[in-house]
């Protein structure tokens, strides 16, 4: 890599000391790249490509094809509204309108303090629970507005623990 790295490659060399050095560890190396530093940087996915002997353009094209992936830096606290059918009725809108008003972002945005992201999700499965709230991994069932905060709140509490 010509240019100099903006992002730690201790994480990176780590994860690809782990598997073979080719295409068929992509995917996994790429799960790794994603948990080791909430999103894919540039600048790793050309040392990945580069040690898996990969084109860059088949990178990206995974990079971007999952939803899993993100090549724009995410909040520590990923929150996730569903938007499915059952949720829409049930007051997903009011959720999502509630989310940009308390943290003045909109869905696939990031807060500045890189604290928050807010996404929009398709259906989780849990039609019976709509309208669902993921914040993190914790599933909120017939989530309503009112409560985000506390919803919020209690991740938070939980991450100093």
């Amino acid at each position: 890599m010509s240019s100099a790295s903006c992002v730690d490659t201790r994480p990176l060399e780590a994860i690809l000391a782990r598997y073979p050095a080719e295409e068929a560890s992509l995917i996994q190396v790429l799960q790794d790249v994603q948990r080791a530093y909430n999103y894919l940087p540039c600048d790793v996915l050309v040392k990945v490509a580069e040690t898996l002997g990969v084109p860059l353009a088949k990178v990206f094209s995974v990079g971007t094809f999952y939803k899993a992936f993100a090549l724009k830096p995410q909040g520590r606290t990923v929150i996730k509204v569903c938007t499915g059918t059952a949720c829409h009725i049930r007051g997903a809108t009011q959720l999502v309108d509630e989310l940009e008003r308390t943290l003045k972002i909109k869905p696939d945005e990031t807060t500045p303090d890189l604290r928050f992201t807010v996404k929009t999700v398709n259906c989780v499965g849990a039609c019976a629970m709509a309208p669902v709230l993921i914040v993190g991994e914790t599933y909120h069932g017939n989530a309503k507005a009112a409560k985000l905060g506390s919803y919020l709140a209690a991740k938070e509490a939980g991450d100093e623990n």
